[in-house]
């Protein structure tokens, strides 16, 4: 359960990120997935991240401090939208530096959309994540725009694509809503049983 939620800062560096030791969460996402909407909606305010019509507004490292025991953290999207490549650039050094020394981060949700077909930009995130061994999740989005048949499906085709591209075991996966709450429960929990065991 999340009692307080409140913004720490924003920044362009990983130098400048903050030097407390409590545990992060990261999230992140292809451009229009929905990242600020499932943030908002896990700490019950609707202004916490910024939402907006425009697909990847977020270019910063967003930090946000929950119940003043861990750290969740909004990252820039791997989709960028409509940026230059000298942006675009900027964003995957910046992405990228942040999984490599960031010591602090223990898991990171990766969103994906439920409603698509696995997607190359995706399934390559989640690879790199996986050959360097850093501890994620998949966090599957909207999931209320599909019926119950449809939903099943697109996640078993998820997970038969990964097993196909050489996994063993498919990282754990969560069903969210940011509109009707669903997965809300099950993600908070999660986190709290990582906490628990630091």
């Amino acid at each position: 359960m999340i009692h307080t939620a409140r913004f720490l800062v924003s920044n362009s560096s990983i130098d400048q990120c903050p030097k407390s030791s409590l545990p992060e969460y990261a999230f992140i996402g292809r451009s229009n997935v929905g990242k600020s909407s499932i943030i908002n909606a896990l700490t019950n305010n609707k202004k916490l991240a910024k939402t907006s019509r425009t697909p990847g507004k977020t270019k910063l490292i967003n930090h946000f401090l929950i119940n003043g025991a861990w750290c969740l953290v909004d990252l820039p999207g791997y989709g960028y939208a409509k940026i230059s490549k000298h942006e675009r650039k900027e964003l995957k050094t910046l992405i990228q530096g942040y999984f490599s020394k960031r010591k602090q981060l223990v898991n990171t949700f990766v969103l994906i959309d439920s409603r698509h077909e696995p997607q190359d930009i995706d399934v390559n995130f989640i690879n790199t994540l996986g050959a360097k061994q850093y501890p994620f999740s998949i966090v599957f989005t909207k999931v209320d725009k599909l019926s119950k048949t449809q939903r099943q499906n697109n996640i078993s085709v998820y997970k038969s694509h990964l097993l196909d591209q050489g996994w063993e075991n498919v990282p754990p996966l969560f069903e969210s809503s940011a509109k009707t709450g669903e997965g809300k429960k099950e993600i908070l929990n999660y986190i709290e049983t990582i906490n628990s065991n630091l």
